[in-house]
């Protein structure tokens, strides 16, 4: 039982399993002597904790980008494409010219949504909302306090 304890070092992520600290060792067998499993009975917890969950961090960022996109700035966008317009050449559109590849995709742009939000737009909103949270969370792992929400 002395070599589980004195073992060299496994890792799950930075930090080294089998200090005895650590809790995976209150799983000894009962057949260990009872010296062996007094000495390995869990600790109580108070170990650093993350103070961000980044499931709910991402989640939450991008199901909020996506309602902005939707909600908030869906109209600012289409005015600004359409007042763009196609790419020209000579006064003309590619199309125009003849470039018959040069006709948009209709079906990826078709969606059942009111307004028209589609796939490239979800795909868009989604990830600006997922770089959002990442930011959120890289900065406040290393310290760095924004003061987001207070």
């Amino acid at each position: 039982m002395a070599s589980t304890l004195f073992s060299t070092p496994t890792f799950q992520g930075l930090r080294p399993l089998n200090k005895p600290t650590d809790t995976h060792l209150h799983l000894l067998p009962k057949s260990c002597p009872s010296t062996v499993r007094i000495a390995s009975k869990r600790p109580l917890r108070g170990g650093v904790k993350a103070e961000l969950n980044p499931s709910l961090v991402i989640s939450l960022s991008t199901g909020l980008s996506l309602f902005l996109g939707r909600f908030v700035f869906f109209n600012f966008q289409r005015e600004n494409v359409a007042k763009q317009g196609l790419p020209e050449q000579n006064g003309v559109t590619h199309f125009e010219a003849g470039d018959t590849r040069a006709k948009e995709y209709v079906s990826l742009l078709k969606s059942n949504d009111p307004v028209g939000f589609n796939i490239v737009d979800v795909l868009a909103w989604g990830s600006i909302g997922h770089i959002v949270a990442y930011y959120i969370l890289a900065t406040s792992s290393n310290g760095y306090d924004p003061k987001f929400f207070g």
